[in-house]
């Protein structure tokens, strides 16, 4: 952690400041000649001053948490100077995804930013590496960038994030738990419930996942409805805003409200009225707004003079959990898309 701590800290510096400033004295500083500067990637336009930068990833822009990492990007593009291109398919959809990281290699950007939701994304993300595209990851990936090539990830790490709302839960008393996957084979949404799972195991307790289809709405709901006609349920986590608001219709229809305490990822105007109104224990905030700006903002840096910190770390942003004390603040924010 106060590792992971000074890496926020040394970012907060660059971007602004920690919030905290002391006066030192620093010993004389002598120079012999001009340091040596690191060079920009070798595939940087001579000339050309306008930085480009590619981001592909597997969430559609207009979902609640991917319009927030959209906006993140575009306020870090306007800050820094830079030219954001961003893509990410209609649903998700692998296959498209290597074809977008395949035109953003052709298109020669001096940055590429890319979620890693499976390793079947592999070979594309090594042929932008071998292209001498400097990459960072941002929201699922954290367990494999290193092997690509990768630069840095920037996230929060999937498996102790689920294990933490499992605590919570289990701290609630929840004993029969289910762990709602609205995109099974995903191996971020897949690792936050088996850490989720291990978690309500070592309270004594049991966990099952329950796949749902959020393309259809309807059905997701009628999905957890069924499976809360299980009468020992007691708890339920969902991976996502849209998966959160798909349970609380559920229990409402299953008039199951007096009996299960249910917790999500990710935050939406609807998820966080329902925590301030106490019909939701927590929503975990991975902070999307900073999954857009901060890679952008390492990647200028780096295309431009050849700086980058945090090389093949995890720059976590979060879980960092809404309550009812914290929500009317998340609400606020949340109408300026930031949360």
């Amino acid at each position: 952690m106060r590792r992971a701590a000074l890496l926020l800290c040394a970012l907060a510096a660059l971007l602004g400041g920690c919030g905290m400033a002391a006066k030192v004295r620093e010993s004389d500083l002598v120079s012999s000649g001009p340091a040596t500067v690191a060079q920009p990637p070798p595939h940087r336009r001579t000339g050309d001053d306008t930085v480009r930068i590619a981001m592909v990833t597997h969430g559609q822009a207009a979902s609640d948490f991917w319009a927030i990492v959209k906006n993140g990007s575009d306020a870090a593009a306007r800050q820094m100077g830079v030219t954001v291109t961003y893509r990410s398919p209609d649903v998700y959809s692998v296959a498209r995804m290597r074809q977008f990281i395949d035109q953003a290699i052709a298109s020669r950007p001096d940055g590429l930013v890319v979620s890693i939701p499976t390793p079947a994304l592999a070979g594309a993300i090594r042929r932008a590496v071998r292209a001498g595209i400097p990459v960072v990851s941002i929201n699922s990936g954290s367990d494999t960038f290193r092997r690509l090539g990768v630069l840095a990830h920037v996230g929060q790490e999937e498996g102790p994030a689920g294990e933490a709302a499992g605590r919570r839960l289990a701290a609630e008393g929840v004993r029969h738990a289910l762990c709602i996957n609205h995109e099974v084979g995903n191996v971020g949404p897949d690792t936050r419930c088996r850490g989720f799972s291990q978690a309500i195991r070592a309270a004594g307790g049991t966990s099952r996942t329950v796949p749902i289809d959020l393309r259809d709405a309807a059905r997701a709901e009628r999905q957890i409805v069924a499976a809360l006609r299980d009468r020992a349920v007691d708890g339920m986590l969902t991976l996502s805003s849209d998966g959160g608001e798909a349970a609380l219709r559920a229990i409402r229809t299953s008039r199951a409200a007096d009996r299960i305490a249910l917790g999500t990822f990710d935050l939406s105007p609807d998820v966080l009225r329902a925590v301030l109104a106490g019909r939701m224990s927590f929503a975990i905030d991975q902070q999307a707004y900073l999954q857009g700006y901060l890679p952008v903002v390492l990647l200028a840096q780096f295309a431009r003079y050849g700086l980058f910190a945090a090389q093949g770390e995890v720059i976590p942003t979060g879980p960092h959990f809404v309550t009812r004390a914290t929500a009317a603040q998340a609400i606020r924010l949340s109408q300026r898309g930031i949360r």
